[in-house]
């Protein structure tokens, strides 16, 4: 009788196995590729699988593994400081010597941090610098483009989502700028655009209704921004648009700060990779966000900018030495989906090409059960979760329309960072949890990728994710 009873028993797993995630394989058989498991923490078995170990393009759920590899990294209170060195004596409000803009690769400095240094210098007395304002690209220089999208936009950029990568910069290396159809754009900090702008924006009418139209440009004179088109009347729109050059754009723009609130610097903007002189002394310090807003701020608007000084970061202070490039600093993020999966009892795993942490780099691959383990690895750890967990969305609270569809269950029940990638073919995916019935916890993946030239747009995609999604929500 034994040996029926474990013969009917596998009969019934194996048509279970068979009727999981209906709708995606309904999906997969207008050519898309699918890969999808739903996995109990607490009974620590698969629900609903499907391909489970087939890798695909993973766009921006590559996140979900960077932010792990920080916490195991880092502290979730962990802050990183940027500061202002002078370089020679102050005598009478006046620095002898040169103004030093020195940080630690703080991915989310903002123009706010900016005012501060630059309203601490003006307290502690400087009114005038004899020379230089150097701004120190260390500890990770001006790292190569080493994406398509980043290396494009440099010459010219009508978008922030591709800032090239620095070890310093504003704005998420991007230039910030308030318009108004009354006044000539100004940038977000308040202070005039340290950068040429040529065209304006015109109040919308009858005559007049085009679109408002930003593009920064590089020419050999430096950087410019065109702008055109129409805005409502009394109406104001921000902008943000990808510096050429973070390190020298965030140089520009505290120079301008500087000069109104009236500290004068006599030299020139000068970028430097060497170390602090040994003459050095500290006139201002800010700290940044703690890691654990860094992340959330990482996740919850997928940016690519802190993303990749993250990963570099990370990369930097496990190996001193010469900055690695991107592509070196994303093996530690392929090495940890391998212990997490090890983690979960899979033995020998084969590392998963990974060469971003943002996943701009379409090379990247995971599967739905690496993304499960890595989930499943925060989900076990009290001191990390949180943080982690924080960088989730809820549906419900969704700022995107596409999310904020379906059941109840849907939108509350859930917590999900999205994928999406359009060249070179369409890819959509979630990675997060699901809250059950009882109170236990669901880790869930899913990714679709589809075909070059297929017409797969995400809202399709996440129809069919939020059908079987919403069937596992009913079951359990």
């Amino acid at each position: 009788m034994r040996p029926l009873i474990l013969l009917l028993l596998s009969l019934v797993s194996l048509t279970a196995a068979a009727g999981d995630w209906p709708a995606l394989r309904q999906l997969e058989k207008t050519g898309a590729s699918v890969t999808a498991l739903a996995f109990d923490l607490q009974s620590g078995r698969s629900l609903a699988a499907y391909n489970p170990q087939q890798r695909l393009n993973a766009a921006s759920l590559t996140k979900l593994v960077l932010g792990a590899a920080a916490l195991e990294a880092w502290e979730p209170e962990r802050t990183l400081a940027t500061e202002l060195y002078g370089s020679g004596n102050l005598v009478q409000g006046r620095l002898e010597g040169s103004l030093i803009l020195q940080g630690q690769a703080d991915p989310t400095l903002e123009h706010r941090d900016l005012w501060l240094l630059a309203a601490q210098l003006r307290q502690a007395g400087v009114r005038e610098v004899q020379g230089d304002l150097v701004v120190g690209t260390a500890p990770l220089g001006r790292p190569a483009c080493e994406t398509e999208d980043r290396c494009k936009f440099i010459a010219r950029s009508d978008s922030s989502y591709a800032a090239p990568l620095s070890g310093i910069g504003v704005d998420y290396g991007s230039w910030c700028l308030d318009f108004s159809p009354a006044l000539q754009p100004r940038h977000c900090s308040g202070v005039a655009l340290p950068i040429p702008v040529d065209g304006r924006v015109e109040e919308r009418g009858a005559r007049n209704s085009a679109p408002l139209a930003v593009a920064r440009s590089l020419t050999p004179e430096g950087e410019r921004m065109l702008i055109s088109g129409t805005l409502d009347p009394g109406s104001m729109q921000r902008v943000y648009r990808s510096m050429a050059d973070p390190a020298g754009g965030t140089g520009q723009l505290l120079w301008q700060m500087l000069a109104e609130l009236g500290v004068r610097v006599n030299g020139k903007i000068y970028l430097s990779a060497e170390a602090l002189p040994a003459n050095a002394w500290r006139l201002a310090s800010v700290q940044g966000l703690p890691l654990r807003e860094q992340l959330a701020r990482m996740m919850r608007f997928s940016n690519n900018y802190i993303a990749d000084v993250m990963t570099l970061k990370l990369a930097q202070e496990a190996r001193p030495g010469p900055a690695p490039t991107l592509a070196q600093s994303a093996t530690q993020l392929s090495a940890l989906v391998v212990r997490a999966r090890q983690a979960l009892g899979d033995g020998a795993v084969i590392a998963p090409p990974l060469y971003s942490g943002s996943g701009l780099t379409p090379e990247n691959a995971l599967s739905a059960r690496d993304l499960v383990a890595v989930l499943r690895a925060q989900y076990l750890n009290p001191r990390s979760f949180p943080a982690f967990y924080a960088g989730l969305v809820v549906p419900a609270d969704s700022s995107g329309t596409r999310m904020r569809e379906g059941s109840q269950a849907w939108l509350t029940r859930t917590a999900f960072k999205t994928g999406t990638m359009s060249e070179p073919h369409a890819v959509f995916g979630i990675g997060g949890y699901l809250r059950k019935q009882d109170g236990g916890w669901i880790a869930l993946a899913v990714l679709v990728n589809g075909t070059p030239g297929q017409a797969l747009n995400s809202r399709e995609s996440l129809k069919y994710i939020r059908a079987d999604v919403e069937s596992l929500l009913a079951r359990y």
